[in-house]
């Protein structure tokens, strides 16, 4: 295992701006950072492994003396996958006074919550990638995965590249991330060369697909794009499987993970999978980027006794952003946080961030690499590979 310097220093050095000392808010207590996450529910399975990273990287961080001195203290609180029961939460943090709030996977209700960060001007780190929180762009809230529109743009990409030019698509009509990455698919498609030939919709309750997968092999298609996250996702792997059909499927980062690998088994092999480029990082070459992962993935695999996936890079990659703010801002005055990260430049897991005024997403789609499913584990394409080559030459 790799030795590298303390957390809240090697962000120092990845940032590209620092902060001027300590904020006139600092009285050297804990700082109070909230975190709303679906620890049951149908996306507890998602939830719960951005959560162990969020909890390692608060333990490195306090471990190495915190910032400027502080600690940080974590308040966890459970949305069951339900926006109202994030709201909830966000009003019990609201009043213990937390400095900032990282917010759910589960892009409902993270939708749910945001507002409310805007109305009481809470920093809030959403760790879904639901387009409509940042567009348009809302003061307070950043997102820490690529926005669906990123990895619809990215896929469509891969589609040119490969010279596909006829597509069908699927998504979850109730996932507000799956709709977003089908709009985005829709918009863009022409750009590309691509023809969308067949779009299927589907809920999140769908148990049969065979009139999805019948539909899709009457049509023309070269491929199949698949939205969705949690259960559907798991289902509509093993139907294609046992439904013969020979044109690849390709689905998003919610399947980058052991969650949806193991009990498709044997089914998932071939599928193509989006992933955040550190979901990958062993094909990554030694620099920048590579060391922030191993940061991450090294503890964690010790632990856990299996690779990071795509939701714990997001966790992790959410608590350094929020500490370099922290840091960068001398302190918790959450507008002179909130002004940090928007001038963020930071290299985290899953990329490098530059957040603005005009982009609160920060990850571009050079941070996205393209899989397929080789004897269970997901190994990078060649337009994959050249996609991480970008990423670490951009991480620097």
């Amino acid at each position: 295992m790799r030795r590298f310097l303390p957390l809240l220093a090697a962000v120092a050095l990845l940032a590209t701006a620092c902060g001027d000392g300590a904020g006139a808010d600092g009285d050297g207590g804990p700082i109070q950072l909230g975190f709303i996450e679906s620890l049951s529910g149908t996306y507890a399975p998602l939830g719960t492994e951005a959560a162990k990273t969020v909890e390692l990287a608060v333990d490195q961080i306090n471990k190495e003396g915190g910032i400027d001195g502080r600690t940080i203290e974590l308040t966890t609180l459970d949305d069951k996958t339900a926006p109202d029961q994030a709201v909830i939460h966000f009003n019990k943090l609201k009043e213990q006074g937390v400095d900032a709030i990282i917010g759910s996977t589960f892009s409902n209700a993270a939708l749910a919550v945001a507002p409310m960060a805007e109305r009481e001007q809470i920093p809030y780190v959403s760790l879904a990638p639901a387009d409509e929180q940042v567009d348009p762009v809302r003061p307070h809230t950043f997102v820490v995965p690529a926005i669906s529109s990123k990895y619809a743009e990215s896929m469509l990409r891969y589609f040119e590249a490969e010279g596909i030019t006829r597509i069908a698509v699927a998504y979850d009509t109730n996932n507000a991330y799956a709709k977003a990455g089908f709009e985005g698919m829709e918009e863009g498609a022409s750009a590309h060369g691509v023809e969308m030939v067949r779009i299927e919709r589907f809920e999140t309750n769908t148990s049969d697909f065979s009139s999805v997968l019948t539909h899709v092999r009457g049509s023309d298609a070269q491929a199949l794009a698949v939205w969705a996250s949690g259960a559907p996702g798991v289902t509509i792997a093993k139907q294609y499987a046992a439904a013969g059909l020979d044109i690849p499927m390709v689905m998003t980062a919610s399947q980058a993970s052991k969650l949806w690998l193991e009990p498709v088994g044997s089914a998932a092999e071939g599928v193509y999978v989006q992933s955040a480029v550190g979901v990958v990082g062993d094909e990554l070459p030694d620099g920048r980027l590579k060391s922030v992962i191993d940061r991450m993935a090294d503890p964690f695999e010790e632990k856990y006794g299996y690779p990071p996936p795509q939701f714990a890079m997001d966790g992790y990659a959410g608590v350094l952003l929020i500490a370099a703010a922290f840091e960068q801002a001398g302190g918790t005055d959450k507008a002179e946080v909130r002004a940090a990260l928007e001038s963020m430049d930071l290299v985290t897991p899953t990329g490098r961030y530059t957040y603005s005024a005009d982009d609160h997403s920060g990850l571009d789609v050079v941070n996205i690499s393209m899989n397929q499913v080789r004897d269970g584990r997901l190994v990078p394409t060649e337009w994959g590979r050249e996609q991480l080559a970008k990423a670490a030459e951009d991480a620097g």
